[in-house]
């Protein structure tokens, strides 16, 4: 029976996220009112069928490693991802992404899943090892521990041998962070920046509280760029059971309902993705604008990269979304693609609390045949939204989703794949703080070679979860759902 593990939870990892969502949700009481939608109007109807190459080309932009792409060529590009496999999937999925507005995409991309905070730290040290011009580095936590510390050292190394190096941290994410720390690399001539302090006499200009900088991104010269859902903390300094780190063969489950302490000792389940090619200048721009909205101190340089031939053969987007945007893009992408979905939706998600309209996307497409699979968590930093998640768990299991909760390990990972096609991998969790509070940014890649990557990620995932099986949840506890009716009447606050 897949009773739920009951565990006392973590120290408060996401400092930000509670604090954050108290104060939200206090606003939010205040005005009497439901947060705005992250999409206004109508949606827009899933393409019928999969539509021509051709037509598909005149209705995206494209830019590869010598700039934009005249219409010949952006079908060349296009054509590239279609031959991987399922072409006719993806011109589907490209139809529907376009249907919502303007599609940019990166062409010529080498991209690299990075699975769990051992592997990806590993990967951004040596990218900070072998920088010769600039470093930028955007993330909604910087702990004071040892892998901070160990950044910090390398960041006034690189600072110290002449490279332009710069970091914007969320003043909530942080927050439990001395500013000691800040202050070294201050000293250092290292640009440190706080993102929104919580202190409105260190404000240089008006923001909300709830408005927080929740991207993770790292930039290096222009031409290697990381982004995804880990930040700069303890948390992730071992692997995640042995799923993606350095601990060995994974564990079994522990049994329903027995409490586990393994939660801390395994680490954190999470995924980044590094990225060489045309699709890094769009992280750049974004960790510089942001710079300039807060008003840091100094200017970024905008680096360009070296030129050369094209790193890769991936076609990629880089969707960021913030609380001024009319629509939040990367739910329109996130629900997009599901109503087009013609074969598979498998999601990883942290913190599930979607609202209604993203149900009913799960729930149509596991009705139309589609296979439909969620990864979510046993346990959580912040159970309001977890409970709020599983408040959905009976409607969604009817319709045929099946749902599968990660055992051994806290689940912080926001990643999708769908048709085998589009894949995701980003800050953006699938609830409402991200969708109308928060800045995110999501990185997407098209085609088969990395969504096969992606599905053997899921799966692999999948066999360190326990499944819910529909009637075994129907005959939960009366504490069970009151933590359920009560988390979901405020979802679109959390």
């Amino acid at each position: 029976m897949p009773t739920l593990l009951r565990f006392d939870r973590s120290p408060w990892r996401e400092r930000g996220r509670h604090l954050a969502a108290v104060l939200g949700l206090s606003a939010a009481l205040v005005a009497c009112g439901t947060p705005q939608p992250p999409i206004n109007g109508r949606l827009p109807d899933p393409p019928a069928s999969a539509p021509a190459l051709t037509r598909v080309a005149a209705q995206v932009d494209v830019v590869g490693p010598r700039g934009p792409m005249n219409q010949a060529r952006r079908e060349q590009a296009l054509q590239g991802a279609a031959a991987q496999g399922k072409a006719d999937l993806l011109k589907r999925q490209l139809a529907a992404m376009s249907s919502f507005g303007d599609v940019d995409l990166y062409a010529g991309n080498d991209a690299k899943l990075l699975i769990d905070g051992p592997a990806t730290f590993a990967a951004m040290f040596e990218a900070i090892g072998k920088a010769r011009r600039q470093i930028l580095l955007e993330s909604y936590i910087i702990e004071d521990a040892d892998v901070s510390r160990q950044l910090a050292d390398l960041l006034l190394q690189r600072r110290a041998q002449g490279l332009e190096v710069a970091m914007i941290y969320d003043a909530v994410g942080s927050l439990g962070t001395e500013e000691a720390y800040f202050d070294r690399l201050r000293q250092g001539g290292v640009a440190v920046c706080a993102f929104n302090p919580v202190n409105p006499l260190k404000r240089t200009r008006y923001n909300k509280i709830t408005h927080r900088d929740h991207r993770k991104i790292m930039v290096v010269d222009g031409e290697t760029g990381f982004t995804g859902g880990i930040n700069i903390s303890a948390v992730y300094s071992s692997g995640s059971g042995g799923i993606g780190g350095s601990r060995g063969a994974r564990k079994p489950a522990p049994p329903a309902g027995a409490a586990s302490d393994a939660t801390q000792e395994n680490g954190w389940r999470d995924t980044m993705i590094q990225v060489r090619g045309p699709a890094v200048q769009a992280l750049h721009r974004l960790v510089r604008e942001t710079w300039a909205q807060q008003q840091c101190e100094g200017t970024l340089a905008a680096v360009e990269p070296v030129a050369g031939p094209a790193p890769g053969q991936q076609l990629m987007r880089v969707i960021p979304a913030a609380p001024q945007d009319t629509e939040n893009r990367i739910y329109t992408l996130l629900m997009g693609s599901i109503r087009a979905a013609q074969r598979s939706v498998y999601l990883t998600m942290a913190y599930f609390a979607p609202g209604k309209d993203m149900v009913d996307a799960l729930c149509d497409a596991a009705r139309r045949g589609v296979d439909v699979q969620l990864i979510l968590p046993s346990r959580s930093d912040f159970s309001p939204v977890m409970y709020a998640g599983r408040s959905h768990y009976d409607r969604l299991l009817e319709a045929g989703v099946r749902i599968h909760e990660l055992q051994n390990a806290v689940l912080h990972a926001k990643t999708a794949v769908i048709d085998g096609v589009v894949s995701t991998i980003g800050s953006s969790n699938m609830d409402w703080r991200s969708f109308v509070y928060n800045n995110e940014v999501n990185a997407v890649v098209l085609g088969e070679d990395f969504g096969g990557a992606m599905n053997r990620m899921f799966e692999r995932d999948r066999e360190a979860s326990q499944t819910i099986d529909l009637q075994r949840w129907r005959d939960r506890g009366l504490i069970q759902r009151s933590k359920e009716f009560f988390s979901r009447m405020f979802e679109h606050w959390w």
